[in-house]
């Protein structure tokens, strides 16, 4: 199911960035892009509309102004520069608050949201996205979920181990980079680990083997790994206990 998005801004270099960013994810697809709250409303009154990313400040009606006049809006993610207007946003049941400039990251984030709200983007429509892109070197890297082995917390990185001893370090927290992960795919292990489920070849109540290396289950995550990853039993993927 495709979640049918519009871009409400009147700054072209921020609809350009949202534009790039809606079309990096197969699911979303752009309907419309209106410049003031006037052209929402003829939009909405022609188009069925999932989602909105709308900018506050704009010239003849604030987007809070616009979203409080609407009877049956769609989901809202705001994309403004201004923090002050957050508190009403969240009134406004708004599903995020967007601060410009917008990072990949943080767009794959609230794009989460929506998809755990209102199943926009149902689960099995998630796994459909293979890649993710990783700021990096100062460029946006794209990554094959199904080329990464694990992530490890190191200081203020999150480093991503890829087949063919490949690594990428980015410049993110563990947790951020957990939001941004499909859960039928990824677990968290440990504090400083993140694990790809199809990549585990053996495990113990206590580690987690991906092809040689060894890596520790933390006490408060077992009982959530052994839920997952049977202990005993039928095992996916060929994942042998130790």
């Amino acid at each position: 199911m495709v979640c049918r998005c519009i871009i409400v801004d009147d700054e072209p270099p921020a609809i350009k960035v949202l534009t790039k960013y809606i079309e990096a994810v197969p699911q979303l697809e752009i309907c419309g892009i209106c410049r003031n709250g006037f052209e929402v409303l003829n939009l909405l009154a022609t188009e069925k509309v999932d989602l909105i990313f709308l900018d506050i400040q704009m010239p003849k009606l604030f987007g809070t102004q616009l979203l409080r006049i609407l009877s049956h809006p769609p989901k809202v993610i705001f994309t403004t520069a201004h923090k002050d207007f957050a508190i009403e946003a969240f009134e406004l049941n708004a599903v995020d608050y967007l601060l410009k400039p917008i990072s990949f990251e943080r767009f794959l984030k609230a794009i989460n949201k929506v998809r755990q709200i209102n199943n926009a983007l149902p689960d099995n429509q998630v796994s459909a996205i293979n890649f993710l892109y990783f700021r990096a070197d100062r460029k946006m890297v794209k990554v094959f979920l199904k080329e990464i082995l694990y992530l490890e917390s190191y200081r203020d990185y999150v480093i991503i181990h890829i087949d063919k001893n490949r690594e990428l370090r980015v410049k993110l927290t563990l947790n951020h980079v957990e939001e941004m992960l499909p859960e039928n795919q990824f677990l968290r292990i440990h504090r400083s680990y993140i694990v790809s489920l199809r990549k585990i070849t053996a495990f113990t109540k206590t580690d987690v083997e991906i092809g040689r290396k060894e890596l520790p289950i933390g006490k408060s995550y077992a009982n959530e790994f052994l839920k997952i990853i049977p202990h005993g039993g039928n095992l996916p993927n060929g994942v042998a206990e130790r």
